[in-house]
């Protein structure tokens, strides 16, 4: 089954992960941005406001149009493709919230 990742997913997600270390309000005076990696081209987008802004947190709508499934009647974005999850950039490495949560806990950066 393919996953479907909205802003309410994104909003599960930080709940689930919340005092672990894998939510942004926890990780990042640790230099963790809200990021989102595309498994199929490797390409990584640091969260965005729809203007360009970077956001404070994990939001669907600076995600660049092909990585947008279906969007609102108002041109918002409702769902991205399956191939794009939300975790954390750093020094230009991705974490996925469950490498954050360890990389945070053991305070281990750049090591696989």
């Amino acid at each position: 089954m393919a996953r479907i990742t909205t802003e309410q997913t994104l909003k599960r997600q930080s709940a689930e992960f919340r005092n672990s270390g894998g939510v942004s309000e926890e990780n990042r005076k640790l230099g963790f941005r809200p990021a989102f990696l595309d498994l199929e081209s490797g390409q990584i987008h640091e969260s965005s406001a729809a203007d360009g802004t970077p956001a404070p947190i994990h939001t669907l709508d600076g995600l660049p149009h092909e990585l947008v499934a279906m969007r609102s009647t108002h041109g918002k974005p409702k769902t991205i493709k399956s191939s794009v999850i939300a975790g954390f950039v750093r020094e230009g490495k991705f974490y996925t919230r469950e490498q954050a949560v360890e990389a945070v806990k053991n305070h281990k950066f750049g090591v696989e």
